[in-house]
């Protein structure tokens, strides 16, 4: 290789070293304007159900089935897939006492309820697979988490309603709770 020929090669290869620090730069002091926004309160977080109150709930609850609980009608949202369960009520900004939410395991199990993300607190009722109460938690405020909260008998549903659900209805263990088919 002739002397001009590594002169160039040598001259690329700083070319190139020269143009990733500087991309890198770039980058790292873009992010740093864009944390420094932040820091100033340049950008708006925008919560898009802001607007919604309890008599709209269906904004938040767009999706629900009738379901009977002991006495009581409610109607039910459904949480039947893995990311539906995982998210439940989290981040939701109140549950309408007439709607709970209905979480279906499809197996039988102690299936544990935390209150990640919650800004209220909950009654939760663990639901054979024939549809009685087998277990009741009430009151439970979002400050327990990462605490959960499970059943000592298998159910193969858990319902979360607003707290003082259970009381107010006077729902207790062996009542039943009956869902209608989507």
């Amino acid at each position: 290789m002739k002397i001009a020929e590594r002169i160039v090669l040598v001259l690329l290869l700083l070319v190139l070293i020269a143009g990733g620090f500087w991309i890198y730069f770039a980058v790292q002091k873009q992010h740093q304007d864009t944390l420094d926004a932040v820091a100033r309160g340049d950008f708006e977080i925008r919560d898009e159900r802001k607007d919604v109150s309890i008599d709209n709930w269906r904004e938040i609850y767009p999706t629900t089935i009738p379901a009977v609980i002991g006495n009581v009608q409610v109607e039910a949202s459904v949480a039947d897939s893995l990311s539906e369960r995982i998210k439940g009520l989290s981040g939701t900004p109140f549950l309408p006492e007439n709607v709970v939410k209905l979480f279906a395991f499809g197996t039988p199990g102690t299936h544990s309820i935390w209150m990640k993300d919650m800004n209220y607190s909950l009654d939760i009722l663990w639901v054979s697979e024939d549809g009685v109460i087998v277990h009741i938690e009430e009151n439970i405020a979002p400050e327990t988490y990462p605490d959960s909260f499970a059943s000592p008998v298998p159910a193969w549903y858990v319902v979360e309603a607003v707290a003082g659900f259970v009381e107010t209805n006077d729902i207790e263990v062996g009542d039943e709770v009956v869902v209608s088919a989507r």
